[in-house]
């Protein structure tokens, strides 16, 4: 009897733990734990479309110091030894293709962000709520940048192919006799201009979020202001 009686206990509590009654349990004063869901997820939405907007208009990366994207490795490092011979246009020209195919790329890292923001949980956000000001970045960078790297490099591929930027490559290292390390480097100039696109996206994301978290004007929504604002 006991043991039957444990059993239901323990079922009653489970059931209890599921239940969506929980959400609305308190968290602080007047804010619910749903509350708190809805909260963190429409300032992500915000802070990433924002971010997304930002550089994804003419210039977005390449005329932002911030944010702008280098040339990786090998390409750097020759571009920078070439501009000190006051020869390293091929490669600014390449930097620069690699900066507006990043741009180009935006409203798609956008729509990934906005399905990412979607999966985050309540008890999630209930931590979120409660840490430092850069902690909804934190979170979203930590769960979703392998993925978000994963399905953004294909249109940033397309991109890279569509600007000319590989062909630039291609010509720059005959220029200063690389041409066969041309297939090498494709890869790593992929690889490392997804990366720093989101590395761009997650600094203003974490901007607006401090902003958010700082400063009352910028709670441009009733469910911000009741999370924010607590």
């Amino acid at each position: 009897m006991q043991n039957q009686t444990r059993r239901a206990l323990v079922l009653l509590l489970a059931a209890t733990a599921a239940s969506p009654a929980l959400a609305q349990q308190p968290l602080l004063d007047s804010l619910t734990q749903a509350d708190a869901g809805r909260g963190v997820r429409e300032a992500l939405r915000l802070a990433a479309t924002g971010a997304t907007g930002r550089l994804g208009r003419a210039d977005g990366f390449w005329g932002d110091t911030q944010v702008r994207i280098p040339l990786p490795g090998m390409l750097g490092q020759s571009q920078r030894t070439l501009r000190g011979l006051g020869m390293s246009a091929p490669l600014d020209q390449l930097q620069e293709s690699l900066n507006h195919a990043a741009e180009s790329v935006m409203p798609e890292a956008g729509r990934l962000f906005t399905d990412a923001i979607r999966t985050i949980t309540i008890g999630d956000a209930i931590q979120i709520v409660r840490e430092g000001e850069n902690s909804a970045t934190t979170y979203l960078r930590g769960r979703t940048e392998p993925r978000l790297t994963t399905l953004l490099r294909p249109p940033m591929t397309q991109a890279l192919t569509q600007s000319g930027a590989f062909t630039l490559m291609r010509m720059a290292l005959r220029e200063v006799g690389l041409a066969s390390m041309t297939s090498d480097l494709r890869t790593e100039v992929i690889n490392f201009s997804t990366t720093k696109a989101l590395d761009g996206c997650f600094h203003y994301i974490a901007q607006e979020e401090r902003a958010i978290r700082r400063d009352p004007v910028r709670r441009t929504t009733d469910i911000l202001r009741r999370v924010f604002g607590s």
